[in-house]
């Protein structure tokens, strides 16, 4: 009976385990190993590409925020006829300082004072010391006088290079 009975069932495909190869097939350790290796040869190319457009992003913030500040110094010497001192510093833009001098103030000159791209204040020494009335400036990325590249100074004297 067992043998009638199996010939009367139609031959039906058998998609176990024992199918084919080449459906079952996955992926070999060297294709994934190829994978990996061309990701990490396009990601060697990019990243120190898309990491230098964001140090120059930094440099021209720092440049723009420094060209502000210039503005708004300048807007309270036609308003004083002096610049601030180097001990009043650019906190004299956003409140009127305590000097019986300063008689009309007409601020504030900006609304607050930012910190320059890398989370540090600006700069400010009255009277300045590169052939310019002040020194309005940035240490850079490293925090350090002088340095190069995103590391140099940039200042009110150099926004040019």
């Amino acid at each position: 009976m067992t043998h009638r009975l199996a010939s009367s069932i139609p031959h039906v495909r058998d998609s176990g385990p024992r199918s084919s190869p080449r459906q079952a097939r996955g992926f070999t350790l060297i294709e994934i190993m190829v994978v990996v290796i061309i990701i990490g040869l396009l990601a060697a190319v990019i990243v120190p590409q898309v990491i230098s457009k964001v140090d120059d992003a930094r440099v021209a913030k720092a440049k723009e925020d420094i060209q502000s500040l210039e503005t708004a110094l300048t807007e309270y010497r036609l308003d004083n006829s002096t610049y601030p001192t180097t001990e009043e510093g650019l906190k004299a833009l956003v409140k009127q300082p305590n000097d019986p001098s300063v008689t009309h103030w007409h601020g504030p000159y900006v609304q607050r004072l930012s910190k320059d791209p890398w989370g540090q204040p600006y700069q400010y020494v009255y009277p300045g010391t590169h052939g310019l009335p002040y020194d309005l400036y940035t240490l850079g990325a490293d925090g350090q006088p002088g340095g190069n590249g995103i590391n140099a100074d940039i200042g009110n004297w150099n926004l040019t290079e």
